[in-house]
């Protein structure tokens, strides 16, 4: 059989990785943050298996994936992996109330199990079996976008079946409703997004709003108090949009010109340093006057701290979001793709996002999440309202060939 490598990883990328795996996204809390970050890193040589060696793939790249044996009928239950605390919970913790709900109504047990700790890790335990065109033992997987481009871009997630999907296809917010890398979710649906804006501690900035990427780098009373992100598509998407860019449509001169704009704050020590999402302590004590902040870190530094601010930049901002896929060869696609569509039916959408306080990727959940908390139901960094959606941009899908220069440039510039 032809030996092929899918996506051989470049030191830049896997560099960038480990970053994401010690402080960014992969260690970004999905409720607490108490929660530790350091639980799924992996080491050098861990890392080092995900560039492969000659794994034969299930599909050539850019195949559609074959769908499976199904065996939904016959059997009623569903394999289901996610990320620690990203599902609603009982006050005593001891049961899931959405799961065992769906359960009730429809007869389908759900094997849930939070075993995604960060998207590195989690994609070198299940390549081998998709590569392989085998059973990862899992119906239904929650990834961010990078790697769920991945996935379908190696023939390695199933279709969807649209007739079983009627509430996720028409409850889906436009912003989430067609990534380049899955046009028109022929592949995916989200499970939740993820905001990237401006947060301040009004303290600190002795009362000032910071509103944008300029003020950030060019306010001199903030100067050694600004933070960005070591996540390269965050830092370098925010800084492009302040400049007139489109993320999702750049060049690599837009490119090297943000990185530019960057450095220039680096070399006159505007830039206090650029974090993962250690972030959140600096901002808490005004250490960090202004930085560059997830959504979800923020609510949850206000619930203690209120002079914790956010600003939605005039340019606008980056969203990325957290995916719902079917692997190949997964026994169970009809029954997962009722529990998908379940979670686009409001009232569940709703008792979901009060929980986990991330961005509802479901439109007009708005009013039955106000039963629940009318606060919540007013935050736009969970409900984000049209003025807010209008501004939201994502970062285009890169080559490998383009990440791999990307990031290296990035990496020179944060000093990685």
């Amino acid at each position: 059989m032809e030996q092929y490598e899918p996506d051989r990883l470049s030191a830049a990328q896997l560099a960038a990785m480990r970053r994401s795996i010690d402080s960014g996204r992969g260690a970004l809390t999905r409720r607490s943050l108490l929660r530790a970050s350091g639980v799924g890193a992996l080491t050098l040589g861990g890392l080092s298996t995900l560039a492969g060696c000659g794994i034969p793939p299930a599909k050539r790249e850019g195949a559609a994936a074959a769908a499976s044996d199904d065996h939904s009928d016959r059997e009623k239950e569903i394999a289901f992996s996610n990320w620690t605390e990203y599902m609603d919970t009982s006050e005593d913790e001891k049961s899931r109330p959405t799961l065992e709900e769906f359960t009730k109504r429809t007869g389908i047990k759900v094997k849930y199990t939070e075993d995604i700790n960060d998207n590195v890790e989690f994609f070198g335990k299940i390549k081998p079996q998709l590569a392989a065109g085998q059973d990862t033992g899992r119906d239904l997987i929650v990834v961010t976008d990078w790697l769920a481009a991945r996935i379908i871009r190696l023939g390695w997630a199933q279709k969807l079946d649209p007739a079983h999907l009627p509430h996720a296809y028409a409850n889906l917010s436009p912003q989430f409703r067609s990534p380049d890398w899955d046009p028109g979710r022929a592949y995916s649906y989200p499970w939740t997004g993820i905001s990237t804006v401006i947060a301040y501690n009004e303290k600190a900035t002795d009362g000032k709003k910071v509103d944008s990427v300029t003020q950030m780098l060019d306010d001199p009373s903030l100067k050694g108090r600004v933070g960005f992100l070591t996540e390269m598509r965050d830092s370098v998407g925010m800084t492009m949009l302040d400049q007139g860019k489109n993320p999702a449509s750049f060049t690599d001169a837009d490119f090297d010109e943000a990185i530019g704009r960057l450095q220039k704050g680096v070399d006159k020590n505007q830039i206090r340093r650029f974090t993962g999402n250690d972030y959140t302590s600096d901002l808490d004590k005004g250490d960090l006057a202004a930085c560059l902040a997830w959504a979800g870190d923020i609510i949850q530094l206000q619930a203690g701290n209120p002079d914790i601010k956010f600003a939605i930049p005039a340019a606008g901002y980056i969203t990325s979001s957290d995916n719902l896929l079917v692997p190949t060869k997964a026994r169970h696609k009809a029954n997962a793709e009722r529990l998908i569509d379940y979670y686009y039916e409001l009232p569940v959408a709703a008792q979901l996002a009060a929980y986990i306080s991330y961005v509802c990727p479901v439109e007009g959940v708005g009013e039955e999440l106000a039963k629940i908390d009318a606060e919540l139901a007013e935050n736009t960094l969970i409900v984000p309202d049209k003025a807010m959606t209008a501004k939201s941009h994502a970062f285009r899908s890169l080559t490998s060939e383009e990440e791999t220069a990307y990031e290296e440039k990035f990496a020179k510039l944060i000093g990685a």
